[in-house]
């Protein structure tokens, strides 16, 4: 304990600093937040001090466990008002450091209280706030006392919530533990034999529990650094560790944290247990390794790699990419290009799909860096690169119809094209696969592209490469397998026939691009993108007559091609959205997802079905039109009380970029069900009827 002592005199000697709202300290950011600038009189204010220390470096729980500190407060308020007698902590973690077991904050936190406002106050009265701050920020080598005092200045009023200061009180009291009451004939009990100490605290709904650990919060009562034995005894948990008073006498304090399966945050119960009578153990828990806090990543590179190939490989049937795959794998069937060509084509194509795809996964991770919470495919909330999507989809769609031809897309269809050209084509043609890919997510890829913002740069960029070579793997398995390609059939006519039907889903793609354009630019914004539509297909037309000797001069491709680039150009980037409603199907009243709403509805025990999406993600549109629209949905949600949340990421929202990196999420969809227990359980990204209404 002498490195507690020591800690505790480090923080007495911390020197006084400045009053201010936000304090920048060398290894930590403190932050004062009220929820109301104009708290209202005979109402209690809530105020939260928020402690964000730097990548590295964590600050302790009220019980720092073997050494560290707690955090100090000294408040200054007006005259008769009474400071907060506590400050309530979040859930902390574990952290074991040179064999001494530490329960900290890695991550930025948000210490509550409530301060009470007189009521004979009079609006328009000062009531400024003002608290000292000491603490004790720690890395794995050195620990440093650090201190600030912070101060706003309120003024009495109605106690309207903020818009800043109310979202973020509102999640930092959804991150405080929740109060477990038992029955009086069947309390949490603790009982001694010999060194060992055991605690049976009936939970509920125990099937699910996967780990558990307990924080005792008075120093004295268990080994911190012991292993705690987890085990499940009908209702209740069993946790069993080595006592270091077996002599204690009376309740013991502590906050119980549970991990549950399918649930990606752990979650916190306050309990008091008395001494009693405890089960013996029963079956053992799973628990996770001491020190882990539930945050994890909880896949190692290899199975996230294996993720990410999964997901490229099922990107090849989306309607957008497997008439391109089609189309070039054909190109390599028997007869028409030889072994050694079909592999060079095969690399090249594989060269285009695995650069596009790390160069963008490059980019989110720069822009991130940068300070911009952008994800997988944020470049489709530009409606410029809708309109460039609307433009290039057209002209492939036209190409396979037959208007001209180009030996990027379709290769030589069994001409001689390709022995001119076909590994530059090859390269260009996976290029364009992998970006016309982008709007598409699907099964596997959640995991890893969300696995990807939070690894290494060198490992995430290998996630993205992954996410390529899973899209390239089947053209070039047709590529290095003779066997394949034998099983392909011999080009001839009927390949002119093939193109003009695949020619269907990607017009039918540029028809899903025109709407949303629509939706993020309003009908001005799809008319400018239809007419440039327009202009090249006016220019694709030029061009094939002039392909089929027909005599036409430079007047018409030239005007076609300026309507087109005049049609981007002047495409609004600001328009209002096109409808003031959500997206949710009908049946299924949803509302604006916003982080306070979400905040009230879990500290209500309200179950939530909360779903991200975008109009330009086919996958959530599948959802939405499929297993979402199903009356049987709607009528489960209503019978149980579900709140539906959407949050709409088309046209770029920063709320809603910030909760997707708190979540360690690559995009969209993402589909997430809170409890009326408080637990939280991840869906995956294509729903079913069944997954939903057993929520």
């Amino acid at each position: 304990m002498i490195r507690r002592l020591l800690a505790f005199l480090a923080l007495l000697v911390a020197a006084p600093l400045a009053a201010q709202a936000v304090s920048d300290q060398p290894h930590t950011t403190a932050e004062l937040i009220a929820e109301s600038s104009r708290p209202a009189p005979g109402k209690p204010l809530t105020i939260g001090i928020q402690l964000s220390p730097k990548a590295g470096w964590h600050t302790y729980w009220r019980n720092p466990g073997d050494a560290g500190a707690p955090t100090r407060t000294e408040w200054t308020l007006p005259a008769g008002v009474t400071a907060p007698a506590d400050l309530t902590y979040p859930v902390p973690g574990t952290l074991i450091v040179s064999g001494l077991m530490n329960y900290v904050y890695e991550h930025p936190n948000v210490l509550v209280a409530d301060i009470p406002v007189p009521a004979d106050l009079k609006p328009g009265t000062p009531f400024p706030v003002q608290v000292k701050v000491d603490w004790l920020v720690c890395s794995l080598e050195q620990c440093v006392p650090e201190g600030a005092t912070l101060k706003l200045d309120l003024v009495i009023g109605d106690g309207a919530r903020d818009a800043d200061g109310g979202p973020r009180i509102a999640l930092a009291r959804a991150a405080l533990p929740r109060t477990l009451t038992f029955t009086p004939d069947r309390p949490a009990r603790w009982a001694v034999a010999g060194n060992r100490i055991a605690l049976a605290v009936p939970v509920g709904s125990i099937e699910k529990v996967k780990a558990a650990y307990f924080f005792p919060e008075d120093d004295g009562i268990i080994n911190y650094a012991a292993p705690q034995a987890i085990t499940r005894v009908g209702d209740q948990l069993r946790i069993e560790t080595e006592a270091l008073n077996p002599a204690h006498d009376g309740p013991i304090k502590g906050l119980l944290r549970i991990e549950r399966a399918g649930e990606s945050e752990p979650v916190g119960f306050a309990l008091s247990v008395v001494k009693g009578d405890v089960p013996a153990a029963g079956a053992a828990l799973d628990a996770a390794a001491p020190g882990s806090g539930g945050n994890d990543a909880g896949l190692g590179l290899p199975l996230i790699l294996l993720a990410a190939v999964a997901g490229g490989i099922i990107l090849n049937v989306m309607p957008c990419v497997f008439p391109i795959l089609s189309l070039k794998a054909l190109t390599l069937a028997k007869g028409n290009v030889d072994a050694p060509r079909a592999r060079a084509d095969a690399l090249a194509y594989t060269a285009g799909v695995v650069l596009v795809c790390t160069a963008l996964g490059g980019l989110v991770l720069g822009l991130r860096a940068a300070g911009s919470q952008v994800g997988w495919a944020f470049q489709l909330q530009d409606p410029r690169v809708i309109a460039g999507l609307l433009l290039l989809v057209t002209a492939i769609a036209f190409n396979l119809a037959g208007l001209f031809e180009i030996n990027l897309t379709t290769g030589n269809l069994g001409q001689d094209a390709v022995a001119k050209g076909g590994t530059l084509g090859s390269f260009a043609t996976g290029a364009l696969a992998a970006f016309v890919a982008t709007p598409c997510t699907g099964p596997f890829m959640a995991g890893a592209l969300g696995a990807a913002l939070i690894l290494p740069p060198v490992a995430a960029l290998s996630v993205f490469a992954g996410l390529g070579f899973g899209l390239a793997l089947p053209f070039l398995l047709v590529g290095f397998v003779p066997a394949l390609r034998r099983r392909l059939p011999k080009p001839g006519a009927w390949m002119g026939r093939l193109r003009a039907i695949l020619s269907v889903p990607m017009f039918l793609t540029a028809l899903a691009l025109a709407w949303v354009l629509g939706r993020q630019a309003g009908v001005e914004g799809m008319t400018l993108g239809l007419a440039g539509a327009l202009g090249l297909g006016l220019l694709l037309w030029w061009l094939g007559r002039r392909q089929h000797g027909g005599r036409s001069g430079w007047l018409p491709g030239g005007v076609a091609l300026a309507i087109s680039i005049a049609a981007i150009a002047f495409i609004p980037m600001n328009a209002p959205a096109a409808e003031a409603g959500t997206s949710a199907p009908e049946g299924l009243v949803a509302e604006r997802f916003t982080p306070e709403r979400l905040a009230e509805l879990r500290a209500a025990r309200t179950p939530v079905f909360l779903y991200m999406t975008a109009d330009w993600c086919l996958t959530c549109k599948v959802n939405e039109k499929g297993a979402m629209a199903d009356a049987r949905v709607a009528e489960a949600f209503k019978a149980k009380g579900v709140v539906v949340l959407e949050g709409d990421w088309t046209r770029g929202d920063p709320v809603i970029s910030d909760w997707l990196s708190a979540e360690k999420r690559a995009g969209v969809p993402v589909y997430v069900f809170y409890g009326a227990d408080g637990g939280k359980q991840d869906l995956p990204q294509l729903l079913s009827v069944d997954a939903l209404v057993s929520l």
